[in-house]
C-alpha cells in the first residue's frame, strides 16, 4: 500500500503542469520557480530602455512589481521542441520574434541579450532606439 501511494504521488507531481495560465489576468505562473509572466497580449515592440520602463510601469493582476526578465529567466520559457512559437505550454500570446532581456552583453555593453521565439534561438543587439523587440514582463510571484 505504501509503495502504491508513493508511486501515485510521484505520478501526480510528474503530471503537474509546469506553467498555469490565469485566463482572467493573462498571467502565466511557473509552478517550479514561482515566477509570474505577463501573457495578456503580444503588444508592440520597443527599444531596450523603453522595454525596461514599460515593465516597471506595468500594473497587471493587481501587481505593480513587474520588471524586464533577465536572460536566464527569459530563456527558461523557451521550448525548443516547438516552432512558431517556441514557447512552453501555458502561454497563448507570443510573437514568433525576438524579446528583450534585461541582461547586458558583457563584451559590448552597448548591447543586450534577446531571445527569439520562432525557433528559440538567442542573440544580442544594440540597446539603441533603432532596435526594437517585443516585451514580456515578469515578477517574482508569491
Amino acid at each position: 500500500m505504501r509503495k502504491i501511494l508513493l508511486i501515485m504521488i510521484g505520478l501526480s507531481v510528474g503530471l503537474m503542469a509546469d506553467f498555469t495560465r490565469d485566463a482572467a489576468t493573462g498571467i502565466v505562473t511557473d509552478n517550479k520557480t514561482g515566477l509570474q509572466w505577463q501573457d495578456n497580449e503580444v503588444g508592440s515592440t520597443a527599444h531596450w530602455q523603453d522595454a525596461i520602463d514599460r515593465c516597471e510601469a506595468l500594473e497587471l493582476g493587481g501587481y505593480s512589481d513587474w520588471r524586464l526578465p533577465n536572460f536566464n529567466e527569459l530563456i527558461s520559457i523557451v521550448d525548443i521542441s516547438k516552432v512558431d512559437p517556441a514557447i512552453k505550454d501555458g502561454f497563448e500570446h507570443t510573437a514568433s520574434s525576438y524579446y528583450w532581456s534585461s541582461t547586458t552583453f558583457e563584451r559590448d555593453k552597448k548591447n543586450a541579450w534577446a531571445v527569439g521565439f520562432y525557433y528559440g534561438n538567442v542573440s544580442y543587439d544594440y540597446k539603441s532606439i533603432y532596435y526594437n523587440y517585443y516585451v514580456r514582463c515578469v515578477r517574482a510571484g508569491e
